[in-house]
């Protein structure tokens, strides 16, 4: 039966962990430990109490998130954040969470995936970081109109502001919220980004410099990472895994 630390060791040299400037409360990597061993894993995009009782009711034992849960610590434990750590440990749950690594990696981050689920190959970064650039944009010669349109068959809502290229060459990707991305487009080359949400402002902005705005939702643009760092890991150690939905419209 493989053990947490053969599964965490594994997650951190995949996701190069340690390199990443992230928020103070990401506290990316183990979160809270379970009694040692691994038989079936979870991917979710938030901690939460919800989450965790779906988890632990499915058998999972190392479950997997983008948002940790220590956003905004140190506070009492106390109301829903006892019960966010009661519930992993009386279930015996393991949380791993991995922000801006998991949004990064090349391989199975947000960024990428979501440029590849449109048929385009990332040759370029943005949105520097230490340990490399977070986002990422890629060629593309699909019409505005056609990526709108792809967009709205793989997500539920999409908000599409639209003053930039009818046929964009460069498209940039930025998951969840895109508000960093905005500024050092022009740098990257591109008037057109695919992010999950913006500030009301960025309306005025994209009129003012000629972009393309696409906004499919914060949680939605996050999912892929999460979903493709498990299968991996279930694969590597030949476990189960499932995807933990919470029905974020936001």
């Amino acid at each position: 039966m493989p053990t947490l630390n053969a599964l965490v060791a594994y997650c951190d040299r995949r996701t190069r962990r340690t390199a990443f400037q992230d928020a103070p409360g990401a506290v990316n990597g183990l979160q809270l430990a379970n009694n040692g061993r691994v038989t079936r894993i979870g991917a979710a995009v938030d901690a939460g109490v919800v989450p965790f009782r779906q988890a632990v009711a499915a058998g999972v034992d190392f479950l997997i998130v983008h948002h940790g849960m220590y956003w905004d610590m140190p506070r009492p434990l106390t109301g829903p954040a006892y019960d966010r750590v009661a519930t992993l440990i009386h279930g015996n749950c393991a949380l791993y969470s991995s922000h801006l690594p998991l949004d990064a990696h090349p391989a199975i981050g947000n960024n990428a995936l979501l440029a590849r689920q449109l048929g385009l190959r990332p040759d370029r970064g943005f949105i520097p970081n230490e340990g490399g650039p977070i986002g990422c944009t890629a060629p593309s010669r699909l019409t505005r109109s056609a990526l709108r349109a792809q967009l709205e068959k793989l997500y539920p809502r999409v908000i599409a502001i639209e003053c930039g290229s009818d046929r964009p060459r460069r498209i940039a990707f930025c998951s969840g919220s895109g508000n960093s991305a905005i500024p050092l487009l022009a740098a990257a080359g591109a008037d057109t980004l695919v992010t999950g949400e913006l500030r009301e402002e960025h309306f005025n902005f994209a009129q003012e410099h000629g972009l393309n705005l696409f906004l499919c939702g914060h949680y939605a643009t996050e999912v892929h990472a999460v979903k493709a760092l498990a299968a991996e890991l279930a694969a590597r150690f030949k476990l189960p895994w499932e995807f933990i939905p919470t029905g974020n419209p936001l």
